[in-house]
This record gives structure tokens, sequence and C-alpha cells, in this order.
């Protein structure tokens, strides 16, 4: 059964994929959710299921629905996501000084294109909603890197892109194909995040 739902969630994953590329606005409120949906599934059936990985999941299933609907949602995804990072923080194991160590590499190396993103965001309240937010997915970069394990950070650099895609999309510089690269390194990321961690 944990296979099957695997399988379907790379299917849902292509298919949304597809969905995005051809403008099916339709199809992609079906395929988007249904792809973290399989995939939460598969993490759930895990032999010794992780509740950080499965509230990782379920704040990210919640956070596409949001990101999916009006615009005016926006905030709401960004922090339901937010938690998202953090249970995937939790569900690493490395240790306190390995983090903090490659936390502040990662924030670092990020900075120059955090404080382009952060002079793009005219809200106040935004702003520092999307400092915090790109403060998390740091140390979630970081947390998986300081594990060791190559796949968990190729999954967190995945996501981390997409995020970075989206953030440069919507306050830097508007590009084409934005939608199609975010959600191809946004489930690309999430998939190896839970084969890793599951």
């Amino acid at each position: 059964m944990a296979v099957l739902c695997l399988i379907a969630a790379i299917g849902c994953a292509l298919a949304d994929w597809i969905a995005v590329a051809q403008g099916s606005r339709l199809l992609e409120y079906v395929t988007k959710p249904a792809a973290l949906g399989f995939l939460l599934l598969y993490a759930a059936l895990g032999a010794d299921a992780s509740w950080f990985l499965i509230a990782a999941l379920t704040l990210s299933l919640l956070g596409d629905v949001y990101l999916l609907l009006p615009d005016e949602l926006f905030s709401a995804g960004l922090a339901v996501f937010l938690f998202a990072h953090l249970a995937y923080v939790a569900d690493f194991h490395a240790t306190v000084l390995a983090r903090a160590v490659w936390f502040v590499i990662v924030a670092g190396a990020s900075l120059p294109l955090a404080l382009r993103i952060m002079r793009g965001v005219e809200e106040t309240v935004l702003r520092v909603g999307v400092g915090v937010y790109m403060a998390a997915i740091s140390l979630m970069v970081a947390s998986a890197i300081a594990t060791g394990d190559l796949l968990a950070t190729a999954g967190a650099l995945f996501f981390f892109a997409s995020d970075a895609l989206i953030a440069v999309n919507r306050f830097v510089s508007p590009f084409a194909s934005a939608r199609l690269a975010v959600i191809v390194t946004y489930h690309v990321g999430q998939l190896m995040l839970v084969v890793s961690l599951r």
C-alpha cells in the first residue's frame, strides 16, 4: 500500500506539472493537493511513522490549498509553510552545534538574495513575515545538511530553491515559466525529504 501511495504521489505531481505548464487551473486544483495527500499517506504508512514528518506534510498540504486560492491567502500560506519547515527541523537528527554552524553558512550565502527580496516587499507586516520565513527555511536547510544525509540535503535545497523562485517572481522580477519552475522544485524537494526521513 505504501509503495502504491508513493507511485500515486509521483503520478499526481507529474500531472500537476502538466496542468501548470498548460495553464489548466481546474486540473491543478485536483492534482496539487493529491500529490501531497498521497505523499502524506506514504509517510504515515511507515513502520515507525514520525509525527513531525506527518505534521510537516499536513501543514504543507494546507499551505498548498491556501496558495491555490485567491491571492489574499498568500500570508496564510506563508505562515503554514513556516510551521511546516519547523516540523521538518524537529524531525532531523543533528546536533545543535552542527545546525548552528550550517545556519550561519546558509544564511550568509543567501543573504544577498534575501536582502533583494526584502527590498521588494512593500508592506511592513509582510516584510517581517517574509524575513522570519527565510530564517526558518534557512534553518531547515542547515538542519538537513547537518545530518550528513545527501538525499535530505538535496531535498531541502530543492525546497529552498522553490521558495526562492516564488519570492523572486512575486517581489523582485516576474519571469516566464516561474510557476512551473516553482512546482517542479517543490515536488522534487518534498519527495526527497520524505523518502529520506521516512
